[in-house]
């Protein structure tokens, strides 16, 4: 073939390169048909909601496979805090049995755990409104007693408290990200106290005592502890909440909050820990597996992650086939309308049925939170279509164990 027609037939592949337009007289344009028109960036982020062309069908599951156990509710909360350190005994009602049973009952709910009941007559309150109002429904867990940090004779005065707890019939300790990143020897000023300080030992001894299982949220989403940037996976998230960053000042990193976790448990095998939120470290399950494995006093729950193993469905099946006789069902769930800001959060029928759907289809690419824009990250998830004998476990045998339910 001569080099002309060589060249002849070249230019007619279209395969290679795009033909050219042609004039309505014939002539050739220099407008490729392939050029795209320029950008119109002027849409701000908070403003786009994209919809999915997919064309994927969703399953509705209005009901569990099995009775539910919520391990991670809020209904009360302490009133007073002091730089995000709650203190003091009055507390905050959040809703009331007469609000939560029918909703429960529609959502196949046995019990729901209310972590934040407080602490002295705060406690028994909560006890009294919820535990002894509707029995078998609703359990409550106590809180240090931070307003005593600045006591010389905290340590004893705190394994009292725990003790009187226990006696008024809570069910175990819960732990805010007060420790390591919020209490301070102040309370809100001086150095941050960490997490594995030696004058909390009698704490975790104590509830070891008298069977109180510690249900601890350590750190949060590793996102939080990089900058707020455009590089940020959960950018909006923290524009929104910039209270929820803790990058620089003199904040401890993400990893250095994991290992102070993980020496307190070393050092307290006789106490059982619950790591909430998986552990906070979703992103890093392979991570948290080593943890788990290396420590049989601890435990999980899902609340307020499914954000995190629904877009990786295949690794977070296999973790939970691995551990599923210690993991636990719980959703983070605060009533509205305390909770309207935190819609992944939000106690509703549809916060329950997406956690349904999550544990028990394959279906994909559908919202983790009942909310129109993503509120942790622009991202959806996948199913685990988990076996019947696993869901089991994690909606109600585990909790039902670590708990002695009948």
């Amino acid at each position: 073939m001569t080099d002309d027609r060589h060249d002849e037939a070249w230019a007619g592949c279209l395969c290679c390169s795009p033909p050219a337009a042609r004039a309505s007289g014939g002539g050739a344009t220099s407008k490729n048909p392939l050029e795209t028109a320029p950008v119109d960036a002027s849409l701000r982020l908070v403003d786009f909601a994209p919809r999915s062309m997919l064309a994927a069908t969703g399953t509705r599951i209005e009901t569990p496979r099995f009775p539910v156990i919520d391990m991670h509710t809020h209904l009360t909360w302490m009133k007073r805090t002091r730089g995000g350190v709650s203190l003091g005994e009055e507390m905050v009602q959040f809703a009331t049995p007469r609000d939560l049973l029918p909703l429960m009952d529609r959502k196949g709910i046995r019990c729901m755990v209310n972590l934040t009941g407080g602490v002295g007559r705060g406690l028994e309150d909560s006890i009294a409104r919820f535990d002894r109002a509707a029995p078998g429904r609703f359990l409550t867990l106590t809180e240090p007693s931070f307003h005593l940090f600045g006591e010389a004779s905290f340590p004893a005065l705190q394994a009292e408290a725990l003790a009187e707890a226990a006696r008024a019939g809570a069910r175990g300790l819960k732990l805010l990200k007060t420790l390591g990143l919020y209490l301070r020897e102040g309370i809100d000023t001086g150095a941050l106290v960490g997490l594995d300080d030696p004058r909390f030992d009698p704490m975790w001894e104590t509830c070891a005592a008298h069977g109180l299982p510690v249900f601890l949220h350590t750190a949060d989403p590793l996102a939080f502890f990089e900058p707020t940037d455009r590089h940020n996976e959960r950018y909006e998230e923290l524009a929104q909440h910039p209270d929820w960053s803790f990058y620089g000042r003199d904040y401890p990193t993400h990893a250095a909050l994991m290992a102070a976790r993980d020496r307190v448990i070393a050092k307290h095998p006789a106490t059982t820990f619950v790591l909430l939120h998986v552990g906070n470290q979703g992103e890093r399950l392979d991570d948290l597996a080593t943890t788990l494995a290396r420590f049989p006093n601890t435990l999980i729950d899902i609340s307020a992650r499914i954000g995190e193993l629904g877009r990786q469905p295949r690794r977070s099946r296999a973790f939970i086939e691995r551990f599923q006789d210690r993991v636990l069902f719980g959703t983070d769930a605060v009533p509205p309308p305390y909770g309207n800001a935190v819609p992944q959060q939000l106690l509703c029928d549809e916060l329950y049925e997406i956690y349904y759907r999550f544990l028990e289809t394959e279906d994909e690419y559908f919202d983790y939170a009942p909310a129109e824009t993503p509120p942790q990250g622009r991202w959806s998830i996948y199913g685990l279509g988990l076996s019947s004998a696993i869901l089991r476990k994690i909606y109600h045998d585990n909790a039902a164990r670590l708990l002695r339910l009948d």
